[in-house]
C-alpha cells in the first residue's frame, strides 16, 4: 500500500490527459479528393512520384500520398524499398500536389527516410490513401 498515492496520482493525471484531449466543438471536415498518380523511372534505380489532392491543408497529407505511390511503384517493379530523395510540394488553388523521387532497390538501401514498401502499403490500405 506504500504505492497507493503514486497509482492514484498516476491514474488522476490520465484522466485529466484524456479530457483534455477531448474536443468540445464539432469537427467539420472536407473530403479528401485524390486526383491520380503519375509514375515514371528517371534511371533504373530512380522513379518520380507526381500525386494532387484536396479537402486538406497538410503537407503531410500530400506527402503520405506521394509515399503510398512510391510504394506501390516499387513493388510493381519488383523493389521492397524505397528511399526519398527529394520531395516538393506545391499548392495551386485547393489543391496540394507534390513531386518526389525515390531510389527503389531490392535491399534496405541507406539513408535517414528508407520504406518497406510492404509496411507501407499496408499502412496505406488501412487510411485509405489511394495507391497507383
Amino acid at each position: 500500500m506504500q504505492f497507493a498515492p503514486y497509482i492514484f496520482f498516476l491514474a488522476v493525471m490520465a484522466a485529466l490527459t484524456l479530457a483534455a484531449c477531448r474536443s468540445t466543438a464539432p469537427v467539420t471536415r472536407e473530403t479528401v479528393s485524390y486526383y491520380g498518380v503519375q509514375t515514371g523511372l528517371l534511371d533504373n534505380d530512380l522513379a518520380q512520384v507526381h500525386v494532387t489532392l484536396s479537402g486538406t491543408k497538410s503537407s503531410e497529407q500530400v506527402a503520405c500520398y506521394a509515399e503510398c505511390a512510391a510504394e506501390q511503384c516499387t513493388l510493381i517493379r519488383g523493389f521492397g524499398f524505397a528511399s526519398r530523395a527529394r520531395a516538393r510540394v506545391g499548392h495551386e488553388a485547393k489543391r496540394l500536389s507534390a513531386d518526389a523521387a525515390y531510389t527503389i532497390s531490392r535491399s534496405l538501401p541507406q539513408g535517414v527516410k528508407t520504406i518497406d514498401a510492404e509496411v507501407v502499403e499496408d499502412a496505406c490500405a488501412r487510411d485509405n490513401i489511394q495507391m497507383v
